[in-house]
């Protein structure tokens, strides 16, 4: 009577985030191994030519501490996504992607606008509300952890510091509440045991035969024994004893 769960370990759920992880650590490393520097691909709000930022500017960093600030949540929430919503989790990705960029630069300053934070907000936005939303035990607790874990994120969708993108961690924070209102409904199903199907019967249970109608434990089923009987075989032998005077 093991019920199934809907969710499942596969090497993506691992391999994808440390792609992601080693990807920026490539770009970051071409920079310095070669002396130059991608910034220019960042957001640019405001100009056309900016809007590849969209794509390119979760790849770029400034320094080793951005990179290093950047990775760690980068994989765990990736993970968690692809662990725990693997149907929806490059269409929540892809999406994301491209909303978060073009909310940043339809209201960021003019500046460039790099660094893969904007992709953190928007996982952890996510997994927050869609956990919620689910009311699903598992999924639930997913949401307690990341507010206990990265709840202090929050401090920096506002213009406290200015060398950090705030516009690019809001527009990542909008645009994870805004996928898991329209994912709303894909929702993992709890796992069902056999007695909770709709076409579970009682009688035909094996381990409730195993009571009476009393509710005390048989030990060994009435059929069981008739099953013995039946395979039971029986041999009679006739033999002549000494003659007696």
């Amino acid at each position: 009577m093991k019920a199934s769960t809907p969710f499942v370990f596969t090497t993506g759920t691992i391999g994808y985030p440390l792609l992601f992880v080693l990807l920026i650590w490539i770009v970051f490393w071409v920079e310095v191994r070669f002396g130059v520097s991608f910034n220019s691909f960042g957001v640019r709000p405001g100009e056309i030519i900016g809007l590849r930022g969209i794509i390119f500017s979760p790849f770029i960093h400034s320094d080793i501490e951005h990179l290093f600030n950047n990775t760690i949540p980068l994989f765990i929430l990736s993970l968690a996504l692809f662990y725990f919503y693997r149907p929806i989790s490059w269409k929540v990705l892809l999406i994301g992607l491209i909303s978060t960029g073009l909310l940043t630069w339809l209201i960021g300053r003019p500046s460039n606008h790099i660094g893969a934070s904007g992709i953190i907000y928007l996982l952890a936005s996510f997994l927050f509300f869609k956990g919620i939303f689910s009311k699903y035990y598992r999924l639930v607790a997913l949401s307690l952890i990341v507010v206990f874990i990265y709840g202090g994120l929050v401090w920096y969708v506002t213009p406290i510091d200015p060398t950090i993108s705030w516009e690019g961690h809001l527009s990542g924070l909008l645009s994870g509440l805004g996928l898991a209102l329209i994912f709303r409904k894909n929702i993992a199903e709890p796992p069902k045991y056999a007695w909770e199907q709709p076409d579970y019967s009682e009688e035909d249970d094996p381990f409730m035969k195993h009571f009476d109608e009393d509710g005390n434990f048989i030990e060994k089923l009435p059929e069981d024994d008739d099953e013995e009987e039946d395979e039971m075989e029986y041999r009679y032998i006739y033999k002549e004893g000494p003659e007696k005077d």
